[in-house]
């Protein structure tokens, strides 16, 4: 099977300040580099949520474009889910 190109926009809670944002950020850099190539990675920073989140006004925004093997990103969404501090993430795959 051969790689498959993916888009994941991470929102991280500011919480913790933005450092712990940062730190979210490089987790997940770090994760998705032992698993495929990553090709970009945008740090939009911190800006105001369209709504509350968990009572959070705003968030530390991140996007990721990568390749991978096709059975990464499922293992990628639910480490996003269980992880505290991730507020929201969305894996697009930019094949279709």
């Amino acid at each position: 099977m051969s790689a498959v190109k993916y888009e994941v926009m991470a929102v991280y809670s500011v919480a913790a300040g933005d450092e712990g944002a940062q730190a979210l950020a490089e987790k997940f850099k770090a994760m998705i580099e032992a698993n495929g190539t990553l090709e970009s990675i945008d740090e939009w920073g911190k800006r105001k949520l369209a709504y509350p989140i968990n009572d959070e006004p705003d968030g530390y925004y991140v996007v990721y474009t990568f390749t991978a093997e096709p059975e990464f990103p499922a293992e990628l969404d639910r480490i996003f889910k269980i992880t505290e501090g991730v507020l929201r993430s969305l894996i697009i795959n930019k094949n279709n």
